[in-house]
């Protein structure tokens, strides 16, 4: 897994990973006003995402997750971006997530070992 950090002008880290046979390109970019996140197989953008921690005086934290562009009818992805924003919220950050997804295999092993990599290389 190659990965590298860069400051300016925003701080982001690139990674590249093989995920069941598949060249798998990720980028975590750390905004002041939300985190981004893209991770491809297949050069693009794909699906994009956003993620958000709802605010409110419930003890149990609740998540929303919409499709902004891309597929509407890939529940996993929707899963992914979930499980990410569950992280980012768990870690004390309040920051929502922008998720762009491009996957040649939607697999859940796929789409777990995404999460695992942005995890490990958390930006927030």
């Amino acid at each position: 897994m190659g990965s590298s950090v860069q400051r300016f002008p925003v701080p982001f880290k690139n990674l590249s990973l093989d995920i069941k046979g598949n060249k798998t390109d990720i980028v975590i970019c750390s905004y002041d006003d939300h985190i981004f996140v893209i991770a491809t197989q297949i050069g693009t953008m794909g699906t994009i995402l956003h993620a958000r921690k709802e605010e409110g005086v419930s003890i149990h934290p609740t998540f929303s997750v919409s499709v902004i562009f891309g597929k509407r009818d890939e529940g996993m992805l929707v899963a992914c971006a979930r499980q990410l924003i569950e992280h980012i919220s768990s870690s004390g950050s309040s920051r929502p997530l922008v998720l762009s997804i491009g996957l040649k295999d939607h697999s859940m092993e796929t789409l777990k070992g995404i999460v695992s990599a942005v995890v490990e290389n958390r930006m927030w």
